[in-house]
């Protein structure tokens, strides 16, 4: 199949594979800044951010308005059930027509090999509660087990998830998945595990939202490695091709470079001290023949 993506050799190695790969790559990097005119009724304006870790009553600057606001995971520290109404109280807030959010590694109770942990604690506090208003029953203890879902807590925004969304002709695609950074959410083993997620991106993607950098872009930590994933990246360049790839993650990453095609934003909120001070990264996107902001 033409564009069909393979694993890597150095997959595992992905220093080493940006090493290998970057002899052929163009690196161009982008100045962020905020526009100071409305985006033109033919472009959607994109306002994007990404961990921001709960910290969002700490920031210092405006959110700037636009059509659509994208945040790309890690909106809370460990995905707490008071973390995530929070989120979304604030994100609430904000003017955006649209507003599309992923989760993270640090959403942990929206992944299902961690959810189990939270059932436990949010059932004992519903049931808790139900215990002060109406007495201890098992109905009552039924139903705080099985009505757990964190993510019905999101009712400002889409999210998305391995899925997409069309606005306004243009097809965004989000997916949390990284890989393995610790003992943390939506974590997966370098190859063939990642790839098969990637795989799931339609190719006609215009805006790409993945939680993780891909190899060479915004990925190089504070150590001086890269953390990227090489997979995503040869899935992004040779198969997918979006115009726009929006990610976080590796805090130190911050910032938007090309490879004369694509436009790679690391649009990291939170620094490395987890301080937010990175300014949120905006783009326009000139709409597609036939539709319009109404559409």
């Amino acid at each position: 199949m033409e564009g069909e993506v393979g694993i890597h050799p150095l997959s595992e190695s992905p220093t080493a594979a940006w090493k290998e790969i970057s002899q052929t790559q163009k690196l161009i990097k982008i100045k962020v800044k905020i526009p100071q005119s409305p985006a033109d009724e033919n472009k959607l304006r994109f306002v994007c951010m990404s961990d921001t870790h709960s910290l969002v009553r700490n920031i210092v600057f405006d959110v700037p308005d636009g059509d659509v606001f994208i945040h790309a995971g890690d909106f809370t520290k460990c995905g707490q059930k008071e973390e995530v109404v929070a989120f979304n109280n604030w994100i609430g807030s904000l003017p955006h027509r649209h507003k599309i959010v992923i989760a993270g590694n640090h959403e942990l109770s929206f992944d299902a090999k961690f959810t189990h942990i939270f059932k436990k604690k949010f059932a004992h506090k519903e049931v808790g509660d139900e215990v002060a208003h109406y007495g201890k029953t098992k109905d009552n203890i039924s139903d705080a087990v099985n009505t757990v879902n964190i993510k019905q807590f999101l009712t400002n925004c889409t999210y998305l998830e391995d899925s997409g969304i069309e606005i306004c002709g243009v097809k965004i695609y989000g997916s949390p998945w990284q890989p393995e950074f610790g003992d943390w959410a939506f974590n997966l083993p370098r190859g063939s595990e990642c790839l098969s997620k990637w795989n799931l991106i339609p190719s006609d993607t215009d805006i790409l939202i993945t939680h993780t950098p891909p190899l060479g872009h915004g990925d190089l930590v504070c150590s001086g490695v890269r953390a990227g994933c090489v997979e995503l990246l040869n899935t992004v360049q040779t198969r997918v091709q979006p115009k726009y790839h929006v990610f976080g993650h590796i805090h130190e990453g911050y910032g938007v470079t090309s490879d004369g095609k694509i436009i790679f934003i690391n649009a990291s909120t939170c620094d490395i001290n987890y301080i937010p001070n990175n300014l949120p990264v905006v783009f326009d996107m000139p709409l597609k023949p036939g539709f319009s902001k109404r559409n």
